[in-house]
């Protein structure tokens, strides 16, 4: 275990992973919003649209494109 500080609000959590216990709900919810919003939209979107259309910040967002295995990044203008 390390001591890490969560990529989502900041504070510092003893755990694995990249955000602490507290945001991984949060962090699961956003993904769930872009798997809808995909299966719903097939047109090619940038960062800055699809936080409009989601909600979910562009940090979060630039967070979630960059980590290995993000299923949508064909559908994101880059």
């Amino acid at each position: 275990m390390n001591f890490n500080k969560c990529a989502r609000c900041g504070c510092f959590y003893i755990t694995d992973g990249a955000v602490c216990p507290s945001c991984t709900p949060k962090d699961k919810n956003d993904i769930s919003k872009l798997k809808t919003f995909f299966d719903d939209n097939t047109a090619q979107v940038t960062v800055n649209e699809l936080s409009a259309a989601t909600g979910i910040s562009q940090k979060n967002l630039s967070r979630y494109i960059s980590e290995k295995g993000f299923e949508y990044k064909k559908q994101i203008k880059l």
